[in-house]
């Protein structure tokens, strides 16, 4: 086993959250070893997710800064959900629960930006 694991490459990647004197975000940075290192990316939210497989339970994190609009968060959301779905759908060939899932999403988006513009309609004089 240590023989493999000598041969094997090692990636990381490295997340650094600045918090004001309340602990909120206030700047979320990354790097990884396959982009640049030397060049941190900005983001305004983020999920990690990790399967703890003893508990069988999921460990997340999810941060956003006071940056991030909530037009933006309905995008994120709908994008990850999205991509979820074609994760579990390659990773399980069920194609049907990930096509639920999609149908899912795009329920969320359209709801997501029709509160939206009833929230900006509301405030217009």
């Amino acid at each position: 086993m240590h023989y493999r694991l000598k041969h094997m490459k090692q990636s990381s990647i490295k997340i650094d959250v600045t918090l004001d004197k309340n602990k909120i975000p206030q700047q979320i940075r990354w790097t990884a070893d396959e982009a640049d290192p030397l060049l941190p990316k900005e983001a305004k939210a983020m999920m990690l997710s990790f399967w703890d497989g003893t508990d069988k339970s999921a460990l997340r994190i999810d941060l956003w800064t006071k940056e991030m609009m909530v037009d933006e968060m309905g995008d994120f959301f709908y994008q990850t959900l999205v991509t979820m779905a074609d994760a579990y759908q390659r990773s399980t060939n069920q194609k049907e629960p990930a096509e639920d899932l999609k149908k899912f999403a795009a329920d969320f988006y359209r709801k997501s930006r029709e509160m939206l513009e009833q929230t900006s309609m509301a405030k217009k004089p």
